[in-house]
Formats: C-alpha cells, structure tokens, sequence
C-alpha cells in the first residue's frame, strides 16, 4: 500500500473518531439535569429577552439532531457563542490561551525527549551495571509522582523557600527570558513523567534490538561500539518510542491543567477549571472539544510518521 492510500485509510479512521469527539462535546450540555438554558447559562436567573436570544443562537427550538448539526457547524467555523461570565467571544478567549499552553506542553515534551532519550540508551547499554539501576529506579519514581506533588514540592522550596523563581508568572511577553525562567519549574513538573516513560520504553526496546543478529554482524565487521549503537540499535528502536513521543505532546497539552492551576499559569488548563468552577459552559465545550481533537490528530500524525519509518505496517 502506498503511503497516500495509507494515510487516506486512517483519516477515514479518523474521522469518525472526531465526529464522535464532537457529539460528546455536545450531548453533555443536554445530559445535565435542568433545561439547556439554565445549563448554558449555569443555573443563573436571566431575563426573558436573554432567554429567548440564548434559545435562538443556540437553536434550542429544533430537534436534538438538527441542533448539534448546527453546532457543529459552528464549531468547524470556530463560532462557539459567547462567554456566560464575561460576554466575551469564547474562540477569541481560548485563543488567547492556547499559546501559553502549547509552550509549556511543548517545553516539556522537548525536556521528556532530552533526559529520557539518553538515560535509556545509557541504562540499555550498561545494562545489570550500576548506571542501569539508577535509571531504572529513577524513572519507576518519575512515573510514580504525582505531577501536582511534585509542582507543589517545587514551588515550596525553589520560589517560597529559596526565593530563585517567582511565584506567579511575570507580567512580560511569552517569548521573554523572565519568561523562560518561570517557565522552568512547570515544565519540570511536567515532563519529568514523560521523560521517565520515554526511558523505561527505549531501554526495553534497544534491550530486544541489542541481541539480534544484525548487530552481532555489525559488531563481527569490526564497527566502532558507538557506530553500533547509535546509527543501528538505536535507529531501531526509536520506531516505538515515536509513537509514545507523538502521544505524549498531545498528553502533555491535556495534562496542563493540573499544573497551570498550581503555577497560576494563563493557559487552556487554567481556563478550563476556572470555567468549570463558574459553570461557563459555552467555554467548557471549546475547550474539551478543543484537547480531544488534539489528540486525535496526534494519533493521526503518529501513524503517518510510523509509516513513513517503517513500510511495513502499511500491509
């Protein structure tokens, strides 16, 4: 199968997943106890001219069925209404926060790669040996940590303790050297599960590709250790920790909300607990519509990239 007609077969996979994404979205404004106003409006006592406008823009006169149609018509056209709270437009609210979540879920997937690449190529080659344990142990305790503990641990010593870090984000730029260095301690809280799992991954994936025979033929041609690691076992055994990795930034984005709620982080995360907590709903819907979506897509992408490092899954 060429590559084309593979990627046109997991969109069409896809695409059904995002449709279904989208109905859950939908349908849980119309599960919640009380009529759809009172949902949308999170049980407030509104005017009748404020009643009647919601019903019409939210076509609540209609079918269910005709309704989420034009729901999510509007959602692929970003008109998601307005903010209950705010009276603000809800796609010009989100978009004001997704990019403080993607440079700190971006952040910390690049921190995940570069501690967890190398400590599990490390811990396969060494193998029973000393640096082998630590490795193991230290990721067994960076899965096992809970994120919030560990931001909390964090902000406790390094910024109310020792004073280096702010405690809450500097009033500058998200492209800002003030910045970076606040940034520094959420996305160690972050990624540091992420990197323990891209270790403990790779090391039991280059352990499998280290006894086969390929490498004992590299190895009997008189190849430098390095060259045998590097640009054979490891090439190997990188195809699934791509999966992981490409997983994991979409992950890393829905696993934001925790710790952007602990650093006071203006992100997606933030926005959504605070919606949560005022019953904006119109907001809420964006918003998780908005995670799921992402991670459908990241599955999509992570087999497309599969495919095109390894042609066989093609068949």
């Amino acid at each position: 199968m060429s590559l084309g007609r593979y990627v046109i077969t997991r969109l069409s996979v896809a695409i059904p997943v995002l449709l279904g994404v989208s109905a859950l979205t939908f349908s849980f404004v119309h599960l919640l106890p009380g009529d759809a106003v009172d949902v949308l409006t999170g049980y407030r006592d509104v005017s009748p001219a404020v009643e009647a406008s919601i019903r019409a823009e939210y076509h609540l006169g209609q079918p269910v069925w005709e309704q989420y149609l034009l729901w999510l018509r509007d959602a692929i056209r970003l008109e998601f209404g307005e903010s209950v709270i705010s009276g603000r437009n809800v796609a010009a609210t989100v978009a004001d926060r997704l990019p403080a979540t993607v440079a700190l879920g971006g952040a910390a997937w690049l921190l995940a790669l570069a501690i967890g690449i190398p400590a599990g190529i490390v811990s396969a080659v060494k193998r029973g040996e000393p640096a082998d344990e630590l490795g193991r142990v230290a990721a067994l305790a960076g899965i096992a940590t809970p994120n919030f503990w560990l931001g909390l641990v964090l902000l406790l010593v390094f910024s109310v303790r020792l004073g280096w870090f702010r405690v809450i984000p500097p009033d500058a730029p998200l492209v800002s050297l003030a910045t970076a260095k606040f940034m520094l301690l959420p996305t160690i809280t972050l990624g540091t599960a992420s990197a323990a799992l891209v270790t403990r991954l790779l090391r039991s994936s280059m352990l499998g590709e280290l006894d086969a025979n390929y490498v004992r033929a590299a190895r009997a041609k008189g190849l430098r250790e390095r060259t045998v690691i590097l640009k054979h076992v490891l090439r190997n055994a990188l195809l699934p920790v791509v999966t992981v990795a490409g997983l994991q930034l979409a992950f890393l984005v829905d696993g934001a909300v925790v710790v952007e709620q602990i650093f006071s982080w203006p992100g997606l995360g933030r926005l959504l607990v605070r919606s949560i907590l005022r019953r904006d709903y119109p907001v809420i819907q964006a918003a998780v519509l908005l995670v799921g979506v992402a991670i459908v897509l990241a599955n999509l992408l992570v087999d497309i990239v599969y495919a095109i490092l390894d042609p066989r899954i093609r068949y």
